[in-house]
Formats: C-alpha cells, sequence, structure tokens
C-alpha cells in the first residue's frame, strides 16, 4: 500500500487517541479530521488492488468529487433549513442540527467545506474497494428487464420527489429527499450514456450497483460512529420513532444510508457529464 494509505491510518489513530484524551481541538474539528484519514486509508486500498486511485491516477478527477460533494451537501442543507427560504430566524434543520460549531464564523464555513467534501469521496472510494473484493462476483448476472415506461415514470416520481419537500415545509417529506435525486438523475444517466450502474445491471453487471448500496451502509454506520464521540456532532430530531436510536441516528435512518451512495453517483456524475 502506497505510504498515503499508512498516513491515513495513523491519522484515524491520532485523531481517536487525541479524542479519547479530551484535546478540544480535535473535539471541535474531529469529524473532517478522522474523514480525511480514512479518505487516504481507502485511496492507498484501491491503489494496492486495482494500481489506479482518486489520489494517485485521477487526481483531476478526486477535486471534482470533493467539489461537488461540498456542492450537493449544501443543496441538502438548504432542504433540511426552511430558513433559507421562509426567511425566519429559527437557526434548527428539520432532521439534523449542529451542536458546539465554531464561533468564528469563518472557520465555521471552513469546517463545513472540510466536512462536506469528503462525503463522495469516502462513498466512492469504498464502493471502488468493495468491487475489487467483495462485490467483484455480481458480474455476468441475469440482466435487469424493465419496461419502457419505468424510465419516465422514475424521472417523474424523483422530480416530485425533490420538488414536494421545497413546497411543503415538514420533517416527514424529508426522506423523499434521499431517493428523490437517484429516481430523477440516474435514468438520464443511462440515456446520456453517463457512468450509471442502471446501465451496466441491464447487461447483468451487478458491481457497481452492489457496492455503492453497501459503502452507504458502510460509511453510514461510521459516520454514526466517529459523530457521536465528536465534541462539534450532529443530531437529530425526527417525526417517528426517532427514539430508538443506534449512536445519534433512529435506528429507521441507516435505511437511507444505500439509496443516498447511489444519488451522490447519479448527482456526481450528471454534472460531471454537463461538463463534456
Amino acid at each position: 500500500m502506497p505510504a498515503h494509505g499508512w498516513i491515513g491510518l495513523v491519522v484515524i489513530g491520532a485523531a481517536e487517541a487525541l479524542l479519547w484524551l479530551g484535546h478540544p481541538l480535535v473535539g471541535r474539528w474531529f469529524t473532517p479530521i478522522v474523514w480525511t484519514g480514512y479518505i487516504l486509508f481507502v485511496d492507498g486500498l484501491v491503489f494496492r488492488l486495482t494500481r489506479g486511485s482518486l489520489l494517485t491516477t485521477r487526481r483531476s478527477e478526486a477535486v471534482l468529487i470533493c467539489l461537488t460533494s461540498i456542492g450537493c451537501w449544501w443543496l441538502f442543507e438548504f432542504y433540511n433549513a426552511p430558513r433559507f427560504w421562509r426567511g425566519g430566524t429559527d437557526s434548527l434543520g428539520l432532521w439534523w442540527q449542529y451542536l458546539n460549531l465554531e464561533p468564528d464564523l469563518w472557520l465555521r464555513r471552513i469546517g463545513y467545506d472540510w466536512a462536506f467534501a469528503t462525503i463522495f469521496p469516502a462513498l466512492f472510494l469504498t464502493a471502488e474497494a468493495l468491487r475489487a473484493t467483495l462485490c467483484s462476483g455480481q458480474v455476468n448476472r441475469r440482466p435487469l428487464r424493465l419496461p419502457g415506461w419505468t424510465r419516465p415514470v422514475s424521472m417523474t416520481l424523483g422530480a416530485a420527489a425533490v420538488l414536494l419537500p421545497l413546497l411543503i415545509v415538514s420533517p416527514w417529506l424529508v426522506p423523499l429527499v434521499w431517493v428523490g435525486y437517484v429516481l430523477l438523475l440516474e435514468p438520464i444517466n443511462e440515456r446520456r450514456g453517463a457512468p450509471s450502474w442502471l446501465r451496466e445491471a441491464t447487461l447483468g453487471d451487478y458491481r457497481n450497483l452492489v457496492s455503492l448500496l453497501v459503502s452507504g451502509l458502510v460509511c453510514g454506520v461510521l459516520w454514526e460512529f466517529w459523530n457521536y464521540w465528536a465534541l462539534t456532532k450532529w443530531i437529530y430530531t425526527v417525526p417517528y420513532w426517532g427514539e430508538v436510536k443506534l449512536f445519534e441516528m433512529p435506528v429507521l435512518g441507516y435505511l437511507g444510508f444505500p439509496p443516498f451512495a447511489l444519488e451522490a453517483f447519479a448527482m456526481y456524475h450528471f454534472l460531471r457529464s454537463l461538463l463534456r
């Protein structure tokens, strides 16, 4: 494994140790620090498995993924915080809120963007590692056959899912955001010739689909595990069964991580296809 993979393990271990010792700076910046270490480690693992990775052979793509990750997560923050379009002063989000944020607004913005920049790279690198190992056999399977009407129906439902939470501000509608963009954009990616797990599945190749689903769950558990111990963290207030939790996340919320990985993949490749 290349040196940066080992450095990533050191960063994770050091961050965990300093957090346990009560270091206040690490406690406030724990999330972006530990996820940077995770990305370094998994990127090194991917390079060892495939002889290529974001940080070694695809650095320009790594920058684009980080920028897309920041922009897309700010979009999700927009959905979560109705103050942006209601004009109110309430700083609480519909589903998640942040605690113990940096008092300096400029440092806080750096912390936001740094943390948001790690989301898509962590998902995609984990999926690459899984594709090369546990999910490598999900190929040459029975092709997925979908009637022609499923694509326009999917896009229609996706458009409704992403618009409805903006028109009707309700915490009950927030889950629509985690499936809406994948329903809307994945058929478009398939038709435009962009990377698409849907097109691959119609050819009997399910490696990307399965690895992304598993990646979402793996990263989701790690997000909640590391968040639980951090000083600056997020908590959830959900309207149904929110008291049954694993770490800070209500148990039902973990069902949202696998489709979120598919959504991140669809959003990134749709935006990237526009550049071409």
